[in-house]
């Protein structure tokens, strides 16, 4: 039995207004065909299929025709779950018509959680493996609020919440296996933040509650795990030092942070319970590239990328000690007549004044959220004592807007 562990796809995803639609066609397509290649019978999405809740008509027109690509050959299983980017409504929407082609779908947190196990069989209709199909938890599925809680007792009890949820849907699993009566082995999935994981500067891993899940152990996870495909952290690693606990991370870079990482795919092979597992690289379908220094150093590189012919998207870091007040001209300039983009400039000069107050051309699109935030409580010089408290309400407001379902139908009012 050959798995193909895979995450974080964030379809529709653009890079400081780029559209990425051609790198999204490639690595599905790369996949199909590796997939064929290694003889896969199961491929499992860990979430984040898409980059946000409501996807636009290109990102599903590629989801869809990946999934029907799938199904054509012959006994292939697709496994796909919901990660904190995607709706669970949107997702879920069509998983009936989907089990026709061998794609399961599992947006939100079932109940009973049964709903989430997965028999995978054979050709011979034997069962091969069972998958314990467990999406992105949401806070409101594994937690019970409370008045007046400290941030403390949220944390314990979204780590017990997501414990129990996993020991439930676990014990469901062994107890299919005594029915099935053949000793197949258990693979969970998950999207979570582990301990220990490791993130990049501007990879765009969202905080998923309101505490730090990086309190999440591995004694989290039952031992009748036999492999644990983890999505949400975008770097390929191991957890707690496992073969057998992994994240396959982003196929593709998701930000300038990523731009020199490793990517891949993750192969577990089973016979028994034993699971042989390998990373199969993922082809760079886009160069990305900084560069940084001043504007000599700049300008060289630059120069060097277009005799080679390179088509790169470039993030350009200004260091120089000389005021480039026409920077973006001068890098215009540069770039004209070759196949390279530049899409972002950080001036740290302009930068450094506006740390200062001194510099107007800073705007909202040079910070994120939480740096506005952070902002707003130096600008009214809140007290340091009262900073933990309000950093808890607002990553709770954060976490509750971003947890939000727009595409999730809501309940009729009743008539009086």
């Amino acid at each position: 039995m050959k798995v193909l562990h895979t995450s974080d796809w964030h379809i529709g995803r653009t890079l400081y207004g780029r559209e990425r639609y051609g790198e999204f066609d490639a690595f599905l397509d790369w996949l199909a065909v590796r997939a064929e290649e290694e003889n896969i019978d199961v491929l499992l999405v860990a979430g984040d299929v898409f980059d946000n809740s409501t996807p636009g008509n290109h990102a599903q027109e590629l989801y869809y025709r990946f999934l029907c690509r799938m199904a054509v050959s012959s006994n292939r299983h697709v496994v796909v779950t919901a990660g904190n980017h995607d709706s669970p409504s949107f997702l879920n929407a069509p998983r009936e018509l989907l089990k026709c082609l061998n794609v399961h779908v599992v947006g939100c947190a079932a109940d009973p959680p049964a709903d989430e196990l997965i028999v995978i069989r054979g050709p011979d209709r034997e069962p091969r493996l069972i998958v314990c199909a467990i999406p992105y938890l949401r806070d409101r599925e594994i937690r019970t609020a409370e008045a007046g809680e400290s941030v403390e007792e949220k944390e314990r009890k979204i780590i017990e919440g997501i414990r129990a949820h996993y020991r439930r849907v676990c014990e469901a699993a062994e107890q299919k296996r005594a029915l099935l009566k053949k000793s197949v082995p258990i693979v969970a999935m998950g999207h979570l933040f582990a301990a220990g994981g490791r993130t990049v500067e501007g990879d765009g891993v969202r905080e998923l509650y309101i505490g730090s899940l990086a309190q999440v152990r591995t004694d989290v996870f039952p031992k009748c795990i036999d492999y644990l495909a983890l999505g949400h952290l975008h770097i390929p690693q191991r957890v707690g030092g496992s073969d057998f606990i992994r994240y396959s991370g982003s196929p593709l870079p998701i930000g300038f942070g990523e731009a020199e990482q490793d990517k891949c795919v993750v192969r577990v092979e089973f016979s028994g319970h034993l699971p042989q597992v390998a990373n199969i690289p993922v082809p760079r379908f886009q160069e990305l590239k900084t560069l940084r220094g001043d504007w000599s150093a700049i300008a060289r590189e630059i120069d060097g990328l277009k005799s080679r012919g390179s088509s790169a998207w470039l993030e350009i870091i200004y260091e120089g000690d000389e005021v480039a007040g026409s920077l973006r001209e001068r890098l215009d300039d540069a770039v004209a007549g070759s196949g390279i983009e530049i899409l972002r400039i950080k001036n740290n000069r302009v930068l450094e004044r506006a740390m200062s107050g001194t510099a107007a051309e800073e705007t909202l699109a040079d910070l994120d959220v939480t740096e506005v935030f952070q902002r707003c409580l130096q600008a009214h010089e809140v007290p340091e004592e009262q900073r933990p408290e309000l950093w808890a309400a607002y990553r709770e407001a954060v976490v509750s807007l971003r947890e939000a379902d727009p595409m999730a139908e809501q309940p009729e009012r009743r008539k009086v």
